[in-house]
């Protein structure tokens, strides 16, 4: 089921209050509507779990508070990272409790307020905290009708709600704060809650305005690091020049007697400033780093030679699929490899942190995707116990994933610390930002595939070779200013992540029915670089190449790419997704694109339990130069039910810019003792000038059906879309990203 849906203008208002009157009770699911989880079918069980986030925290006043003057506030666990949760969760609770979205006030992500959700990652904010929002709110909503029946003396099928009031055919009303009091409310909650029919809904569904945006495009407050509190000073960190570099020798006296410095921080080789002013704060961490002497530093491997090394190192093997049926003849074989370099979240803003210790408590303000953890790694690295560390996220200016965000707030807790009373704010310089965060993973990915006679492929062979794509912080020895200190902590050791989501692995199951497929996941434990979570993790790598070799297997069969996918697709609304994006595009269009013009399609399924996202691409290559211009490009997605269609626009079309930057730019670059990737020189990203020329999204609503995580599921088609139509226009193959022009110069033999 589709249906256009045109946005409309809301105001953002935030409900502050006196005393709350808050509803507790548990919740259970009814049905596969009501539960929210992706892909359940069949009947339900007889004690079906809770739905969403609430298997986490299980009790409504969790979730949802209702206060004296009727105020609504909603609680979430997730973080809003420029995914537009504080506008899409607003909608479910408004649209459950029958209020203006208005009405609806939202905390995000806060230690002390709302419920652990771990961490914000892997496209679940709506699965998980929109699915618990959705069941909670649904559960107060038929109670607080329930109370005013008793009260009112009237039958629940009688009454009406409207805007947060119950009203008889009388015209006699009570309002949820008035419900909200009543001794009814303090039960354990029915096994199965009503949801709201969705043919009704009047918030759901709705393109309202973000309310994360304004203040992002008028230059307003609206990061972290814009972030500025009374009394606050400013502090700098001195980093090593390389890996495992340890400080050797270090003359503070001068730095500590500079205009505005209140404190030079040392612990070991753990090296920071305290100063007044930010500036002074700059000027005095380029002093320090000036007099401090270092010596030693880890031994990176040759950066020409890191496929061959990845190769090298020990793995530890994992078959994820091993699917035999009888094959039929195979009349072709191909087999070949795809490559996927170092790769840098790039944010725009360098990372940033402030933290307060007062009365023997730390407050940590931080961008970190998972506010829980972080406390729990700096209560380990400061001495002190979880409650009373309290961690709260406010925006950061440019991540999806593992960045510096915890590192910072690392480096902000043991200053704080070192500086009682007033708020410490850190500052990362870019160059820190590039050496120090965590990488997106070198992979390597084989792939081998026969076709019968007929065109069909009848055996799948794929193996992709990894480092770990988390080293998030579950200990305090995972935060990296810890390495320095004079008793350092050593990270956790690195695991793999289970299927079905995966890590290295994610999407590396094709969703095609191959009769016959075969799955390794080679994880490889040593990380000659630091690595961990880049946005869509190995997904990207897989899909780039899963779906390059399909057109590669089209090729071969003389089949169009597109028909090639659909007759291999039984899962349908991944042809529905597919035919979508397609004929949007217009792929069936006979004419010929011009000289050097090239078309190219790719489809995924998100973790293969996620959002459906099929993308098509035209782009013109540079004979001359080698240079890629994205002209065009248009997707089709599957998200189930469209909480916020524009929202879900807006995930789609970031996550085709991100991709596009991934794949025709980004690659880390480092030399035997350091990083030299360390500013936009370095690590060029797309330009303005280079952004796609257009972007169509066209998002298939399903009214009633699960939420499907969507944040991350144009990363990997982006990227095989644009590989498979540089192939096109240039009549050659690239299999290793980026599709730099210096290489695709040298495959056209410029």
């Amino acid at each position: 089921m589709r249906r256009r849906i045109e946005p409309a203008v809301t105001r953002r208002h935030v409900l502050v209050g006196g005393g709350a009157l808050i509803v507790s009770f548990a919740l259970a699911p009814s049905s596969r509507l009501l539960a929210q989880d992706a892909g359940a079918a069949g009947p339900v069980p007889a004690d079906p779990p809770l739905p969403g986030g609430l298997k986490m925290a299980s009790n409504l006043d969790a979730w949802i508070r209702i206060d004296k003057t009727g105020a609504i506030t909603v609680f979430t666990g997730k973080a809003e990272l420029g995914q537009g949760i504080k506008t899409a969760l607003r909608q479910v609770a408004a649209e459950e409790l029958m209020v203006d979205f208005e009405h609806i006030n939202l905390v995000t992500a806060d230690t002390a307020r709302t419920p652990n959700e771990g961490y914000t990652a892997g496209s679940h904010s709506m699965q998980d905290s929109g699915t618990a929002i959705l069941n909670a709110t649904a559960q107060v909503r038929e109670l607080l009708i329930a109370a005013a029946a008793s009260r009112l003396g009237v039958p629940v099928a009688q009454l009406s709600v409207r805007n947060g009031v119950v009203a008889a055919a009388d015209g006699r009303s009570l309002g949820y704060a008035e419900l909200a009091s009543d001794e009814a409310l303090g039960v354990t909650a029915k096994a199965r809650s009503k949801l709201r029919d969705p043919t009704a809904y009047t918030v759901i569904g709705r393109s309202i305005e973000r309310v994360d945006i304004p203040a992002k495009v008028t230059g307003g407050s609206a990061y972290l690091q814009d972030l500025r509190l009374p009394g606050m000073v400013h502090a700098r960190v001195v980093r090593p020049p390389a890996y495992g570099a340890r400080l050797a020798a270090l003359d503070s006296g001068p730095v500590a007697a500079m205009p505005g410095i209140v404190k030079v921080v040392r612990d070991g080789s753990y090296l920071a400033v305290i100063a007044e002013q930010e500036f002074q704060a700059v000027a005095a961490m380029a002093s320090l780093a000036a007099a401090a002497e270092w010596g030693g530093g880890a031994k990176l491997p040759s950066q020409s030679e890191i496929y061959p090394y990845l190769q090298s190192l020990p793995a530890q093997d994992d078959v994820i699929l091993d699917r035999r049926q009888p094959m039929p003849a195979a009349e072709r074989t191909l087999e070949v490899e795809y490559r996927r370099p170092f790769q840098l979240h790039g944010s725009i803003g360098p990372s940033c942190a402030i933290a307060q210790y007062a009365d023997d408590a730390l407050t940590v303000w931080t961008h970190s995707q998972g506010v829980f953890p972080l406390r729990k790694a700096l209560a380990q690295l400061v001495n002190l116990a979880p409650d009373k560390v309290h961690c709260m996220h406010v925006e950061g200016s440019g991540c999806y994933g593992h960045n510096g965000a915890d590192d910072a707030a690392a480096d902000a807790a043991l200053i704080a610390m070192a500086f009682p009373g007033p708020p410490v704010r850190v500052q990362w310089m870019r160059e820190q930002e590039h050496m120090f965060e965590p990488f997106g993973p070198v992979m390597i990915a084989n792939v081998r595939a026969s076709l019968a006679s007929d065109g069909t492929v009848v055996d799948w062979q794929y193996e992709v070779r990894s480092n770990t794509h988390s080293t998030r912080p579950g200990g305090a020895g995972d935060l990296m200013p810890s390495w320095f200190l004079a008793k350092p902590l050593a990270p956790t050791t690195p695991k793999p992540i289970p299927q079905p989501e995966g890590g290295g692995d994610r999407n590396a199951i094709p969703l095609y029915s191959f009769p016959n497929a075969r799955v390794v996941h080679h994880f490889v434990p040593s990380m000659p670089l630091r690595v961990s979570a880049l946005r869509s993790l190995g997904a990207y790598m897989n899909i780039f190449a899963i779906e390059s070799f399909v057109d590669e297997l089209a090729a071969a069969a003389g089949l169009d790419p597109v028909a090639f996918r659909l007759a291999h697709l039984d899962d349908a609304r991944a042809r529905d997704v597919v035919r979508t994006a397609a004929e949007r595009f217009g792929w069936s269009n006979p004419a010929v694109l011009p000289r050097r013009h090239g078309k190219g399609f790719a489809f995924a399924r998100y973790k293969n339990l996620a959002a459906y996202a099929a993308i098509a691409a035209e782009v013109a290559v540079e004979h001359e130069t080698g240079a890629v211009r994205v002209l065009r490009v248009v997707a089709a997605v599957d998200s189930g039910q469209a909480v916020n269609p524009d929202g879900i626009r807006n995930q789609i079309e970031g996550g085709i810019v991100q991709s596009t930057s991934w794949t025709l730019h980004e690659a880390v670059t480092f030399e035997a003792d350091r990083i030299t990737s360390v500013d936009w020189s370095g690590y060029p990203i797309l330009r303005f000038p280079a952004v796609p020329g257009s972007i169509e999204v066209h998002v298939i609503d399903r009214p009633g059906e699960p939420y499907l995580g969507t944040g991350e599921a144009a990363q990997g088609p982006t990227a095989a879309a644009l590989a498979n139509a540089v192939a096109d226009a240039t009549k050659t193959r690239l299999r290793e990203l980026p599709l730099t022009r210096q290489r695709i110069k040298a495959a056209i033999g410029i």
